[in-house]
C-alpha cells in the first residue's frame, strides 16, 4: 500500500494504542535492560485467567494470536482440517511442517451447518468470527465439530469486537477445544504482537513445550496485564458497541450502491462486486486500499474485504464510481 492511502485493508482498529496504554508501556522502557521477570509473567497470566474465569494453568501467553497457529504443528496432528474461507496462516504452518491438510470449504453465506469435516481429522481450525467472511458461528455449531481424539481450535482474534461476545468459547470451553485470542486489533498493538491461548493444561503444555526462554518481552507482558484489567474491558466493550453500530451503517451504505455484503459481526465487511480485481485497482488509483480476497481458499474473484471505519462514506462513493 502506498503512503497516504486511506487504508480499509488492515483490521487494526486505530492508528495507535490509547494514550493510557501507551503511557503504561512507556513507563516500562527503563526495565528493558533486564530480562522479563517471573512476576510480570504471573501478573499477565492472572489477568487473563481472571478475565475468562479460568484456572491459571489454562492460560498460555503468546506473541500475538498468530504465534498460536505457528505452534499448532507441535500437537502433531495426523490430519488437520481448516474450515474455509479463513485466515491463511494455518495453511502455511501445516504445509511447512508436512502435516496433511484438508480444507472444509463453506458456501455462501458461509455457515457451519452441514460442514463436512473428514472423520480422520484429529485437529480442526475454525475462526469465530471468521476472517475474512465476518460470520459469527453459534457456539453449538462449533461444539458439533468435536469428536473423540480431536482438538477443535477456535480463532477468536476478533471476538472482542462483538458486543457481549455471545458465541465465544473463551470462558467455558470443554477440554478438547483450544481458543486463540489476540489483543492486536482492539488495542492497536500490531507492532508489539500480543495474544494468548486458553485450553486444557495438557494441551497447552504440548503446544508450548519447546518454546525459547522469555518467549514474551516485558512490554508484551505489561500489555497483557493492562488490556485484561476490568477498566480496559469496559473500554473495549464500549468500543465494540460503537463498532457494531458503525458496521451496520457501513453495510447499509455499501448495499445501497449495489455491493452484496455478507452478514457478519466482525470489524470488517466482506462484499461482492462484479470484477472485484478491477474495482480494487480503480480504488487504489483513488487512494483507497481494500483487501483482495481471491487469495483465500473458497473465495473467487468477486469478493473484497474492507475494515469498518468512520470514513466508510468515502469508500462507498469511490466504490460506486469504480463499479460503473
Amino acid at each position: 500500500m502506498l503512503p497516504g492511502m486511506l487504508d480499509f485493508a488492515v483490521n487494526v482498529r486505530a492508528a495507535a494504542p490509547p494514550s493510557w496504554l501507551a503511557e503504561r508501556l512507556a513507563d516500562r522502557l527503563a526495565d528493558l535492560g533486564r530480562y522479563p521477570s517471573p512476576a510480570d509473567e504471573r501478573r499477565a497470566v492472572a489477568a487473563v485467567a481472571a478475565r475468562h474465569g479460568r484456572a491459571e494453568d489454562e492460560v498460555a501467553l503468546l506473541a500475538g494470536g498468530a504465534e498460536g497457529f505457528a505452534l499448532l504443528a507441535r500437537l502433531q496432528p495426523r490430519l488437520a482440517a481448516l474450515v474455509a474461507p479463513s485466515f491463511t496462516e494455518p495453511d502455511a504452518v501445516f504445509a511447512a511442517a508436512g502435516v496433511p491438510l484438508a480444507h472444509v470449504v463453506l458456501d455462501p453465506p458461509f455457515a457451519l451447518t452441514g460442514a463436512r469435516v473428514p472423520d480422520a481429522a484429529d485437529l480442526v481450525v475454525v475462526g469465530n468470527p471468521t476472517n475474512p467472511t465476518g460470520v459469527l458461528h453459534p457456539r453449538a455449531d462449533i461444539l458439533a465439530l468435536r469428536r473423540p481424539g480431536r482438538i477443535v481450535v477456535v480463532d477468536e482474534a476478533f471476538a472482542d469486537a462483538v458486543p457481549g461476545e455471545p458465541e465465544s468459547l473463551a470462558d467455558d470451553a470443554p477440554p478438547d477445544v483450544l481458543v486463540l485470542r489476540s489483543l492486536t486489533k482492539t488495542w492497536a498493538l500490531a507492532g508489539l504482537r500480543v495474544g494468548y491461548a486458553l485450553g486444557a493444561p495438557d494441551v497447552l503444555r504440548r503446544l508450548t513445550a519447546q518454546r525459547a526462554h522469555w518467549a514474551l518481552g516485558t512490554l508484551q507482558l505489561e500489555a497483557l496485564a493492562a488490556c485484561n484489567a476490568p477498566s480496559a474491558l469496559r473500554e473495549a466493550k464500549a468500543g465494540a458497541e460503537r463498532l457494531a453500530a458503525l458496521r451496520a451503517e457501513m453495510v447499509t451504505g455499501l448495499r445501497r450502491i449495489g455491493a452484496e455484503c455478507v452478514a457478519g459481526s466482525a470489524p470488517f465487511v466482506l462484499f461482492a462486486v462484479p470484477d472485484a480485481e478491477l474495482v480494487r485497482k480503480r480504488l487504489e488509483v483513488r487512494g483507497i486500499a481494500v483487501r483482495r480476497c481471491d487469495t483465500f481458499v473458497g473465495l473467487d474473484g468477486q469478493f473484497l474485504r474492507a475494515a469498518v471505519r468512520e470514513e466508510w462514506p468515502v469508500l462507498a462513493e469511490a466504490l460506486a464510481e469504480a463499479m460503473r
